[in-house]
């Protein structure tokens, strides 16, 4: 089996969703977009520096077991309406795409892109991200602990 076609797999049932508002949860998210598919695994994604550290970046990826779910989901979500901004809902490996063909017309002599390239790239995007995501988290459980034990000082 070429690991390479399993990656292409897993990218094409895996969904960027950007637009989304500040105010919308993980678990909001995860709630919108069920009804279409089993959802294996949700990136939910932080700012990790500067001033707004710990707030949601505005966008996410959601990954179904299957294909069908993705483009499922894509179909009915992708400008739908969540506290009223229109969500903008894309297979991820599309997202990658575009952006690397932006890139590609803004560098002088870089025009291909190499197979199986983008499945890679995005592989290891999706775990800084989780990474990322999940140091947010226990350090926003941990000040809440601190929080409820003592007052901060400042």
């Amino acid at each position: 089996m070429d690991p390479r076609s399993f990656a292409d797999e897993r990218s094409e049932s895996r969904l960027y969703v950007g637009n989304l508002d500040l105010r919308i949860t993980e678990a909001a998210l995860i709630k919108m977009f069920s009804p279409y598919g089993k959802i294996i695994s949700e990136d939910f994604l932080w700012h990790t520096r500067g001033p707004k550290r710990g707030e949601p970046r505005g966008f996410a990826f959601i990954q179904y077991s299957t294909k069908e779910e993705a483009k499922l989901a894509k179909e009915k979500m992708h400008g739908r309406l969540a506290c009223g901004r229109p969500l903008m809902v894309r297979l991820a490996s599309e997202k990658y795409l575009e952006e690397a063909a932006a890139q590609d017309s803004s560098k002088a002599g870089c025009n291909t892109i190499k197979s199986g390239t983008t499945s890679t790239i995005s592989g290891q995007v999706s775990r800084s991200a989780k990474i990322a995501a999940i140091k947010n988290k226990l350090k926003a459980l941990d000040e809440e602990r601190d929080g409820a034990k003592k007052p901060k000082a400042s």
